[in-house]
């Protein structure tokens, strides 16, 4: 049997960053949830087992670390992007999707999230 397509999620990854353009979101920190699903190519890894055929979620998941925790956005949508492109750089990946959620931007609200995806040829 083989297997081509394989599903990594990161999900509820809880970061803090500067994100927005009002005079409070600019001078503190907030909370951002991070949630990423890419479809990747695992054929190799599903037969050999082997590390070096695999994607490395844990290597993706500390560039969006740096990434989130080390800069500064006025947009959701510049972060969500930003993340993005690092979910989908890795030549095997196939499908990526980003959502990123703000909590307690609007009043009676818990979340505000965007999300972005992209396709890849394969």
């Amino acid at each position: 049997m083989t297997f081509n397509l394989a599903t990594i999620r990161i999900k509820n990854l809880r970061l803090r960053t500067y994100i927005g353009i009002n005079e409070d979101e600019v001078l503190n920190k907030q909370d951002v949830v991070v949630n990423v699903k890419i479809d990747y190519d695992a054929e190799k890894a599903t037969s050999s087992d082997d590390m070096n055929d695999a994607l490395n979620y844990k290597t993706i998941t500390k560039a969006i670390i740096r990434l989130v925790e080390d800069n500064r956005f006025s947009l959701l949508e510049k972060l969500t992007a930003d993340i993005l492109a690092i979910a989908a750089d890795h030549s095997s990946v196939r499908y990526a999707e980003v959502e990123v959620d703000k909590p307690h931007a609007l009043r009676f609200s818990d979340s505000v999230s965007l999300m972005l995806s992209c396709n890849k040829p394969g």
